[in-house]
This record gives structure tokens, C-alpha cells and sequence, in this order.
């Protein structure tokens, strides 16, 4: 499978889920069209979304723009912080896992905006639509999978 089609898998079940929020974000801070446009357009293309459809779920997530900007904003700055702990010199494990607790509060957090946007947005699609996105989520399960156990078998060599 090429990988742009990967990509578009993946955004395409990000959507549903709400992952995609960033671009949506972006979207909102003016009129770039760029890799976003052409993801989106991608998603909508593979999904058939309606332009009835794509404004409502964009309506959706800019609702919560302010609240996934910061999310996504302390996320980054999480495992910035992570980051730098565990290549510090002399690092103990308990700074690695206190900088490690506060990314996974963040994404404790972010993952239950991301519930609530999945309840909001997934009665926007059709049956069709919705057993699409569940088709390329297990598609990127499978590809997951696989890529985990090559690197493993590597790995063992």
C-alpha cells in the first residue's frame, strides 16, 4: 500500500474520531489550503461527505477550537518536557516519570474532548460512512500491527 494512501487512512479515521483537529484549527486562522486542504478534500472524496455534512462537522470542531488548541499546545509542550528529562544528564526515574505523568494527563484530557467530539460528530455520517471510517481504523490497525512485529523481528536479528 503507497503510503499517501496510508496517510489519507489515517486522516480519514482521524475525522471521525476528532483527530484532526489541528487541521481544523489552522483552518480557522485564515485562508491556508496547502497539505490541509488537500487531506480534507481526500476525506471527504473517500468518505463522500456532503458539503452539508463537512460544514456541520467543521461547525463542530471549531466550537471547541480554544479548548483542543490548548490541549494540543500543553501536549507538545508535555513531551517537549519529557523529552529533555530523559536526555538530560543524570536523570532519575522518578523525573522521567513524573514528565511522563504529565504528558499522559494531557492526553487523558485530550482523549475524552476527543470522545465527546466522536458523539457529536459521528451522528453527522451515514451507516455507509461511519462503517468506512471503522474499514480503514482496522486497516491502520493491521498496518500498525504488522509494522510492530517486523520492527520486532529486526530488532531480535
Amino acid at each position: 500500500m503507497k503510503i499517501s494512501k496510508w496517510l489519507v487512512m489515517v486522516v480519514v479515521a482521524a475525522i471521525a474520531v476528532g483527530g484532526v483537529i489541528v487541521l481544523d484549527v489552522r483552518a480557522q486562522e485564515g485562508p491556508r489550503k496547502g497539505l490541509r486542504g488537500q487531506f480534507l478534500e481526500r476525506a471527504k472524496e473517500k468518505l463522500g461527505l456532503t458539503d452539508e455534512q463537512m460544514g456541520k462537522i467543521k461547525t463542530e470542531l471549531g466550537a471547541e477550537k480554544g479548548t483542543l488548541s490548548g490541549l494540543l499546545t500543553s501536549l507538545h509542550d508535555a513531551r517537549v518536557g519529557l523529552r529533555e528529562v530523559i536526555q538530560k544528564n543524570g536523570a532519575t526515574e522518578s523525573e522521567i516519570r513524573a514528565a511522563s505523568a504529565k504528558v499522559a494527563a494531557v492526553e487523558a484530557d485530550l482523549a475524552v474532548e476527543r470522545a465527546k467530539l466522536y458523539g457529536r460528530i459521528s451522528p453527522i455520517l451515514t451507516a455507509e460512512q461511519l462503517a468506512k471510517v471503522s474499514e480503514f481504523q482496522q486497516r491502520v490497525d493491521d498496518f500498525m500491527d504488522d509494522a510492530i512485529k517486523s520492527l520486532g523481528e529486526r530488532l531480535a536479528q
